[in-house]
């Protein structure tokens, strides 16, 4: 890393990223409102993000394949673990640096899929929605339905500055269903972990994962996977520690994985290799951009993303500007005529009865969280 402050920033937006440094250091309330300077802006709007939890899609099939409650939930955290690097450091490789997502407008539509082959069965199928733009939350929903496989899942970020960092507290949750060859049903409660967005000072910003996530099964078996970075462990970035236990009822070690979630991880008893993601990873195929509804981020953003990719940052602004007033006014239009925005893909639910139920298990804080039920009507991207 560069060890000038500044020294990643491009010349020509070296006094913005100054200015943008200060008016962070002097913020309090939700930082996800600020405006970021150019260059640290990202083409891809927050609703693809949801992609990242099936970039192998081999490993979301093969859960299905556990023979027995302790093979699926040390199948649930080896997938788990693989999506980290995805979800947390792909900018850094593609970019350079961490960047500013795309705040999603409320309605945005972003669908896709990965292909059936023998190693996974069928078509792993991806729908997101924007369901709130005030706070933003994104729901999603990701199916095998040949291997029974299902996560549904929402979230929403809460930002606030602090030591020179960015923290990031995830808000939400995600629900994994398996669907077992004798007609029961085991579901996972996952948890999010924290972020700390640190570089900050360089302009080359990236994240590290903090505290302490879970996935709770239904049937007993819990990770708890513990995120640590440079200084703790091991001195290495990323380095996290799960351990799963088995319930009361089972009378077998833990299981002990550490490593580094964006590279490598071993099971402590064993030695034996857990995760790794040093291979490529696959990416969702999305209908072309001509071929898309005006709702689907990619058709939606384009002229803001072609903008960015481009390094033309006014094009960008002026794309941008015309989507964030169009938004506006349909909310006075709404506000005037007394109607609200309807979903096309979910439902929200005040309390959602799998997490309480689950999250009980191991005194989930909170103990209580809304949810969004997925309404079953497959979008054009799946017919």
């Amino acid at each position: 890393m560069s060890e000038q402050a500044g020294e990643a920033v491009p010349a020509a937006q070296k006094s913005s990223w100054t200015s943008f440094l200060k008016s962070l250091a002097g913020f309090t309330g939700d930082l996800s409102a600020m405006t970021a300077p150019p260059f640290i802006l990202s083409p891809t709007s927050l609703t693809e993000f949801p992609a990242y939890w099936c970039e192998r899609p081999e490993l979301f099939a093969a859960i299905a394949d556990g023979k027995t409650e302790q093979a699926r939930a040390l199948a649930v955290l080896k997938w788990f673990i693989s999506t980290l690097k995805g979800q947390y450091t792909s900018r850094n490789e593609s970019m350079g640096s961490e960047k500013k997502p795309l705040n999603p407008v409320l309605g945005e539509l972003f669908y896709g899929y990965w292909p059936a082959n023998a190693a996974r069965g069928g078509k792993t199928t991806l729908v997101v929605e924007q369901v709130s733009h005030h706070p933003p939350i994104t729901a999603y929903r990701i199916e095998n339905l040949e291997k029974g496989v299902i996560l549904t899942g929402h979230s929403a970020q809460k930002t606030s500055f602090s030591g020179g960092s960015i923290i990031v507290k995830q808000v939400g949750h995600a629900t994994l269903t398996v669907s077992l060859p004798s007609g029961e049903t085991e579901e996972y409660l996952i948890t999010l972990p924290r972020l700390r967005i640190d570089g900050l000072w360089y302009g080359s910003p990236y994240i590290e994962l903090a505290e302490t996530s879970y996935i709770q099964s239904s049937t007993g078996w819990l990770s708890t996977i513990e995120y640590k970075g440079k200084g703790y462990f091991s001195g290495k970035s990323h380095t996290f520690k799960a351990t799963l236990t088995p319930p009361s009822h089972v009378h077998t070690s833990p299981h002990v994985i550490e490593g580094t979630w964006h590279t490598t991880s071993k099971e402590l008893h064993s030695g034996v290799t857990f995760h790794d993601v040093t291979s490529p990873k696959e990416e969702i195929t999305v209908a072309p951009i001509e071929q898309q509804g005006e709702w689907e981020s990619r058709k939606l953003w384009h002229g803001v993303a072609t903008g960015i990719r481009e390094g033309d940052f006014e094009s960008a602004a002026t794309f941008k500007g015309k989507i964030e007033n169009e938004q506006r006014q349909r909310r006075r239009d709404e506000s005037a005529s007394g109607t609200t925005w309807e979903l096309k893909h979910f439902k929200h639910t005040e309390h959602d009865p799998v997490y309480e139920r689950l999250g009980k298990l191991f005194k989930a804080n909170p103990p209580t969280e809304d949810g969004y039920i997925y309404l079953g009507n497959s979008p054009r991207s799946e017919s």
